[in-house]
């Protein structure tokens, strides 16, 4: 079934053993002076390990001011080399081919990292930097041309198989290659013949500084998703001459920071969904061409090859999530790989606040080197209570340790409030991260037993060692005047199918929750109002995901009230109030989503009773599934 990933390729006498590639990611796990640290060895050993036949590290910055994040790699001096000569040794060793991707921010950084203003070809601005950038002279270009060049050969000493040229997602490169950035009326801008000269001239000085047998790749956007951007068909005119510079495959990619949805996809973006634009490069060129965007399932990267639209394919943010993930291909343990669902709560939204990137899923990533597997000294007998992701990680993380484990369900499923979170649209992936969970502990023979509503006497019954409570949380339900009328509801009773609503239904409470459950319901045909008393809706969601939650909240019609407050609920609808002024609002049905608190009440009879009781997830405290799942890997492996 997985005959074209599975096989071997070649790229520039590089054989690869199979066809999955790593793309580069940002994680912010090296030293802030561009050095190697064993954080960021271990992360990619642990690819190398899954199975993944080529590893591509993320942005090796060619200059200092050329960092668009505080702790990335760098190879602009020959200090830097040694620490990545043992890095290439390890992942060698693991059998991955690895590539050094390089690149030069341009405006796409600003002066808090790099210490002075950004330079790029043209004095416009970042949408995202505060800064403006210093337009730069041919002296400059020059310079920079030479850094690239430097940098290859930095890494070819280092011991990288190659370096991929990163002329994407508007860094510097890309801002050179478009209209949309590059106003100049020199030779590097203009006509697209001038506009790729930056870009050609790297090239030639990357050819004349690394020998015949070193590989160069290029990473471009093939449409930009922007106004005045480059498209497709710009970029099918580009790769001939990309081809003819002696590059050595074609990593198709897509967007700039405007639009960023397209550089990282959220779960609101389809699979694989640049691969018809790969398809139409392929067509350009002989050259090997590298597929990505949202592949997080080996059957989707097979289709993607099957079907002849790419040679490889990247699976970056998969990676992070499960990086056994080729391994367990390999092996036919399709049911315990843990699927990216595109949320970028761990990834994206820890670099938006310059920090090491996580994954809601993964709690090792990028503690792979000091979280190594443990083992109980004395094993215990656990009880742990509650299906949801902190329980599941629990009970895990406790049988792979040695103990002794059943797990307790009071519902027919698994999965807690967080299976209620993939009802809306767009996020019905949620729920393989729970099979998985389940599967993986059915390998390893813990049971769990549904429908079990466990009270004092059953545990007493069982006499565990430990009791994990991992109980969850209950909805929030305000005293607004009118809250125990027949016709209000909360959000999770709608997204747990126990009732069904009226057509025309208000929501109050435009968090993440409060929009996904009104999303749910218009996208359903009802006519759909959220009331929310701060300024925004879906404040609490990362930036690009809320970006698109909130265009499909408009696409299906939903009223949003923002800095209003509900007065009262009443008979027909509620009466709310903003800048002093009433309305009423006509609902048959009213949802509340104001958020939840911890059920703790078995927790603390047991706690009474003189059980060891660790409470986990949101019944120590509520919160993002991240944080649960981390604590119910760290309980398992602390018992």
């Amino acid at each position: 079934m997985l005959k074209h990933l599975l096989s071997p390729f070649t790229i520039k006498g590089k054989t690869l053993h199979n066809r999955s590639v790593v793309s580069a990611m940002v994680t912010n796990y090296c030293n802030a002076d561009g050095t190697c640290t064993e954080t960021f060895t271990a992360y990619h050993e642990a690819k190398a390990k899954g199975g993944f036949g080529m590893i591509i590290t993320e942005d090796f910055a060619v200059c200092p001011e050329g960092k668009g994040f505080p702790f990335l790699p760098g190879l602009w001096n020959d200090e830097q080399i040694p620490g990545y000569a043992a890095f290439t040794q390890r992942i060698h060793a693991q059998g991955a081919v690895v590539i050094a991707q390089i690149y030069h921010a341009g405006r796409q950084t600003n002066s808090a990292v790099i210490g002075c203003a950004p330079e790029a070809p043209s004095a416009i601005p970042c949408p995202f930097s505060p800064d403006m950038p210093r337009e730069m002279t041919e002296e400059d270009i020059r310079t920079i041309v030479s850094s690239f060049g430097d940098c290859a050969h930095r890494a070819e000493q280092a011991g990288f198989d190659g370096v991929e040229i990163h002329a994407a997602h508007g860094y510097l490169i890309s801002q050179f290659l478009s209209t949309y950035s590059n106003k100049r009326t020199d030779s590097y801008g203009g006509p697209l013949f001038n506009r790729m000269r930056f870009l050609l001239e790297i090239m030639a000085d990357i050819r004349r500084k690394c020998s015949e047998g070193f590989i160069v790749g290029v990473r471009i956007s093939t449409d930009e998703f922007v106004t005045g951007g480059r498209t497709i068909e710009d970029t099918k005119a580009i790769v001939p001459f990309l081809e003819r510079a002696g590059a050595d495959y074609i990593h198709a990619s897509a967007g700039v920071y405007r639009s960023f949805g397209a550089v990282i996809p959220t779960m609101y973006c389809r699979h694989g969904w640049t691969a018809d634009l790969a398809a139409e490069v392929k067509k350009m060129t002989s050259l090997p061409v590298i597929t990505v965007g949202r592949f997080n399932d080996p059957f989707l990267a097979e289709s993607a090859l099957a079907s002849g639209k790419a040679d490889l394919v990247a699976m970056g943010r998969q990676s992070l999530c499960d990086p056994e993930t080729m391994k367990k291909a390999m092996e036919g343990r399709f049911g315990t790989i843990r699927h990216c669902i595109a949320c970028h709560h761990g990834c994206v939204g820890n670099l938006l606040q310059g920090k090491p990137i996580r994954c809601i899923f993964n709690p090792t990533l990028g503690r792979e080197a000091e979280l190594l597997p443990v083992t109980a000294e004395t094993p215990k007998n656990v009880m742990v209570i509650g299906a949801g992701p902190a329980g599941l990680q629990a009970a895990i993380s406790a049988a792979q340790a040695g103990h002794n484990v059943t797990v307790f369900e009071k519902k027919r499923w698994a999965g807690g409030q967080f299976r209620l979170g993939a009802v809306p649209p767009s996020k019905g992936e949620i729920t393989s991260f729970i099979t998985s969970q389940l599967q993986v502990l059915a390998e390893l023979g813990v049971g769990v037993r549904y429908g079990c509503d466990v009270t004092l006497e059953t545990v007493r019954a069982i006499n565990p060692d430990v009791v994990i409570a991992a109980l969850g949380a209950e909805p929030v339900v305000p005293r607004i005047p009118g809250f125990d009328k027949a016709f209000v509801t909360t959000a999770h009773a709608v997204l747990s199918g126990d009732i069904n609503t009226g057509a025309r239904v208000v929501v109050i409470g435009g968090g993440c929750v409060g929009a996904e459950t009104a999303n749910h319901l218009a996208s359903n045909l009802k006519a759909v109002t959220v009331i929310e008393m701060r300024d925004s809706i879906a404040s609490d969601e990362v930036l690009v995901p809320r970006w698109e939650l909130l265009e499909d909240m408009q696409k299906h019609q939903v009223v949003m009230r923002t800095s209003t407050t509900v007065k009262e609920i009443v008979d027909g609808g509620v009466t709310v109030t903003k800048a002093g002024q009433d309305e009423f609002i006509p609902a048959d049905t009213v949802v509340l989503a104001v958020g939840s608190k911890p059920v703790s009440a078995l927790a603390d009879i047991l706690e009474q009773a003189g059980f060891d009781v660790r409470r986990i997830g949101d019944c120590a405290e509520v919160g993002l599934a991240g944080a649960a799942v981390e604590q119910g890997f760290m309980a398992g492996r602390t018992l």
